[in-house]
């Protein structure tokens, strides 16, 4: 069968040839129109009972991560030159394209009485324009006097600062978010050059613009990267040009179908596809590599270039068909998960997989027919002294020492399975950055003086139309005494709700006292509906300025549901559920459930719940690929025996990195997760290539001794195993040097996995081969 394929392949290249280099402009033509994807709530699935709380809240409410917050530390800034820079910092923040609102010192505002109206009226405390240090005085002792603003704009302690940007939501969906973000710390900079005060920045619309942008740089520069090391490794291993050149274009062809395949299914690049076309190149650089090895051992045995085409497409066809779609196994078992961003990871990598063989397998035999026959030092790579010798001393460890290598594997298996026991699964939003980056240390400024920018939602229902207005004291005591309880949590940020407002009307009411900076009493009942229809300066009814804006955001039109605003520190996914349980108990003391509905969402919420999809989808993952590829192995060998065989010494290198990862505390996270399941799907490529090489041995002479039958393989499959293992490491390691820490700890740790699968698979395997298999070994059925 795979000789005809051959013949034919070879009797209609041109054909061939031209429909594949069309259907690659096709896809190509797609891959121009990929884009970034700016959602980072695609983890959770969207019939999840907690995202549908979460968009029903941003109906009512609108969205909750669309503030970047700027930060900066002086005891000067009510002196006249810094504040005037400061006053016009937050003007041209104003002006950025996109922004919506301005949260700042400068532009608040205090609440007055106006005794004709019988209403509250805002008035801004630092006028318009450049003001005078006198005027600045007046306005300092104003502003300071209201705690409202207290551990929202200004950290008394630390003499910190914050002004929020509020950003227009469709921009923050769309490519403009990096030119708005830009702009707004532009802005920032050249206030801080004016002034000489060091600024920070963070907040969810800076965080994920910064990473989304540097995952997009980081996706050219690791393809190129390992182009680049292929490159090399191809003139290394085979001294040609012609070999190195036709090896690229295979792996360019893949990564074009890849991103291709992005765009036709409507995918965007996210943190995990923008993996794909880097892994594309270093799994397809393999398919190169062992078409190459058979088709240059059959020239220097045949001299008929030919002959040797159509037993390279024979030998390697059904060798290289199961070890990709071994590979594809490993990536698109991520496609039966129910977290949408790991089902297009699965998707793509698995079609592309898969892809990268077809192209192989007609791009490799056409090139070389038109290729002049190998030349002497093109297969001087086979008799490499170094591996040979190599080779002779796996041969005597697999023949002489299996009790040895049995011990020692299990000694390994026992001190990796205590490792794994210490595994833990925890991830953070800012988890794959190193902590020298700014983004990071900007956080944690914000995390210091303000107690984090992670915003946590938490929505009150009183389960009907006008409910706040039945018993607002009841319902607003409560809120208070929640909100004190979370405000006394220190990794949690002084909560904003409508609560803060009535205090703050109720110490306008009182002249500005801040003393009576409270809860309205019964006796100030009265006074809670002017507060609801608070005028602004104009007069008009209409909420006009910053504050009123706030205020009217913290309850629905209905008067059915208020919300509890809180910022808090990224505590991280094992810390998280914790907190939100203690504030669910406490705020079941506080409301009646049979009066009131208290939901915890927003993108805090949304997070938590995104990376347990991810890694829980990533462990059932790793449970179907082993299932798939062991029914792909049962059906290649028609044997129990053989696919137990096989399978030993792939789980092997899984526990190693398991354990590894336990001993030197990697925690487990939707980025290291994604090891186990790729890396099984790789490295069974050995495995494969081995047995059946091992059945094609068989097949030539039945009568052979089985001990010869696996010195034989190990001969003839070990140096293209070892090249291929050589290829697949140096192509991961080039991924230790992302500047995401997941991205780095992918890259050691599949390095790592394959690594120990090549020992595995060049001594465990042949060891058990041979103490498995009796003299007249008929168990081994001709390959289907």
């Amino acid at each position: 069968m795979w000789e005809k394929l051959g013949q034919f392949v070879l009797k209609n290249r041109v054909i061939l040839l031209v429909l594949l280099l069309a259907a690659t402009g096709f896809m190509g033509y797609h891959t121009s129109k990929l884009q970034l994807s700016y959602d980072f709530s695609r983890a959770v699935p969207t019939d999840n009972a907690k995202y549908q709380e979460y968009l029903a809240f941003k109906q009512k409410f609108g969205e909750d991560g669309n503030m970047l917050v700027i930060g900066f530390e002086t005891k000067d800034l009510f002196k006249e030159n810094v504040f005037n820079e400061y006053r016009k910092l937050v003007e041209n923040l104003k002006k950025v394209n996109k922004v919506e609102d301005v949260i700042s010192v400068a532009n608040s505002i205090t609440l007055a009485k106006n005794d004709s109206s019988e209403k509250l009226k805002a008035v801004q405390i630092f006028p318009k324009g450049n003001l005078s240090q006198q005027d600045l005085d007046s306005g300092k002792a104003k502003f300071l006097n209201l705690p409202f603003y207290r551990g929202f704009l200004f950290n008394p302690e630390t003499n910190a600062y914050l002004t929020g940007v509020h950003i227009n939501k469709e921009a923050m969906a769309s490519k403009l978010r990096t030119t708005v973000v830009n702009n707004i710390v532009a802005a920032g900079d050249t206030f801080s050059k004016a002034t000489g005060i060091e600024m920070h920045y963070s907040g969810l619309p800076l965080i994920r613009t910064q990473v989304a942008d540097r995952i997009a740089f980081e996706m050219r520069w690791l393809l190129i990267g390992s182009l680049i090391l292929s490159a090399v490794i191809l003139m290394v291993f085979f001294r040609s040009v012609s070999a190195t050149v036709m090896s690229l274009l295979v792996v360019i062809f893949g990564v074009i179908w890849a991103t291709g395949t992005m765009e036709l299914f409507h995918y965007k690049i996210t943190l995990l596809n923008a993996l794909i076309p880097p892994l594309v190149v270093v799994i397809g650089i393999p398919n190169c590599i062992y078409f190459l090895n058979k088709y240059h051992l059959s020239w220097r045995d045949t001299k008929d270039k030919h002959a040797a085409l159509i037993q390279m497409i024979a030998k390697m066809g059904i060798v290289t068909l199961f070890c990709n779609i071994a590979a594809a196994i490993g990536f698109a078992v991520f496609a039966l998960t129910k977290s949408p961003l790991l089902k297009e990871f699965g998707v793509v990598a698995g079609i592309s997989i898969m892809v990268i063989f077809v192209i192989s397998f007609i791009f490799i035999p056409t090139v070389l027919s038109f290729l002049p026959a190998p030349k002497p030092k093109h297969v001087r790579y086979l008799d490499n002294r170094w591996l040979l010798s190599l080779l002779d001393k796996l041969e005597d460890w697999s023949l002489d020492h299996r009790k040895t290598i049995y011990a020692f594997t299990a000694i390994i298996s026992v001190v990796s399975i205590l490792g794994m026991l210490r595994l833990k699964s925890e991830g953070f939003i800012v988890d794959d950055l190193p902590k020298t980056d700014r983004i990071y240390k900007d956080l944690k400024y914000f995390e210091s003086n303000f107690n984090g920018v992670m915003p946590l939602e938490i929505a009150v229902d009183t389960k009907r139309k006008n409910g706040f207005r039945a018993k607002p004291l009841e319902i607003l005591g409560a809120m208070d005494s929640l909100s004190v309880y979370i405000d006394s949590r220190p990794e949690m940020a002084k909560p904003l709700s409508i609560v803060e407002g009535m205090k703050f009307a109720r110490q306008a009411y009182y002249d500005g006292d801040s003393s009576y900076y409270s809860l309205p009493n019964s006796f100030d009942v009265a006074f809670l509906s002017g507060y609801l229809n608070m005028k602004a300066d104009s007069g008009s009814a209409k909420p006009q300025n910053t504050f009123t804006k706030l205020v009217s955001s913290f309850m629905d039109s209905s008067k059915q549901v208020a919300r509890i605003s809180v910022n808090m520190k990224d505590v991280g996914s094992a810390e998280l559920p914790k907190i939100i349980s203690d504030v669910k108990q406490k705020a079941n003391q506080y409301f009646d459930s049979s009066k009131y509905s208290v939901q915890f969402t927003g993108s805090s919420v949304t997070f938590l719940e995104g990376s347990s999809f991810i890694i829980n989808g990533l462990k059932e993952s790793i449970m179907w690929a082993f299932l798939l590829i062991a029914l792909c192995m049962l059906y290649l060998f028609k044997s129990l025996r053989i696919l137990i065989c096989s399978l030993i010494p792939n789980i092997i290198p899984l526990l190693i990195t398991a354990g590894v990862m336990g001993w030197l505390g990697v925690r487990l996270k939707p980025s290291t997760v994604l090891v186990f399941s790729v890396a099984l799907g790789i490295a069974i490529d050995i495995t494969i290539r081995f047995l059946v090489n091992y059945k094609q041995e068989k097949d030539e002479d039945k009568e052979k001794d089985y001990r010869q039958l696996v010195i034989d393989t190990i001969h003839t499959t070990g140096i293209s195993i070892i090249y291929t293992s050589l290829v697949l490491i140096a192509g991961f390691v080039i991924f230790c040097f992302s500047g995401f820490g997941g991205t780095k700890s992918l890259g050691w740790l599949i390095s790592l996995t394959l690594v120990a699968a090549t020992f595995t698979n060049l001594i465990l395997l042949p060891a058990l081969l041979i103490s498995t298999t009796k003299k007249k070994d008929n168990e081994l059925k001709k390959v289907v």
